[in-house]
């Protein structure tokens, strides 16, 4: 099965400080699937490292106020595409991001606290038939 991955999970770095997240449960997967790497952010357009992002009142802010909405829109889309072009019926993204987060995102006040719900990548593939999984979850696609 391919599988749209957060590419900082796979090890590459394009975090928003310029680092990966690399996962060994999520690396083990290439075994068992065909992992293909993105990163919505900086298919939206934006810079590594970049200013910290959060969900505040439904738009993408940085820790300065910028709003980078539509970039990280433009990000989602093209994870769309992605997924649609080959046929990935599966994403496993990154926890608690504005593009990638599933299931709990950061609330949006850059202290570290958590709230319920989805990155724009995430809502959008969910709104599309898409399975998306939080990489603490990736131990589910395993065998």
């Amino acid at each position: 099965m391919n599988v749209l991955v957060s590419a900082c999970l796979l090890g590459m770095g394009c975090r928003y400080d310029g680092n990966a997240k690399e996962n060994p449960e999520v690396l083990a997967l290439t075994q068992t699937h065909s992992l293909i790497p993105f990163c919505p952010e900086i298919y939206g357009g934006l810079a590594t490292p970049r200013e910290p992002c959060e969900i505040r009142d439904g738009r993408v802010v940085t820790q300065s106020g910028l709003d980078v909405t539509e970039a990280f829109r433009r990000g989602a889309a093209e994870a769309l595409r992605l997924c649609e072009t080959l046929g990935c019926g599966c994403a496993l993204l990154q926890d608690r991001s504005p593009s990638c987060g599933c299931g709990r995102i950061h609330d949006g006040t850059f202290t570290g606290g958590l709230t319920q719900g989805d990155g724009l990548t995430a809502a959008l593939l969910k709104e599309n038939g898409v399975r998306v999984l939080p990489a603490s979850r990736a131990a589910e696609l395993a065998g």
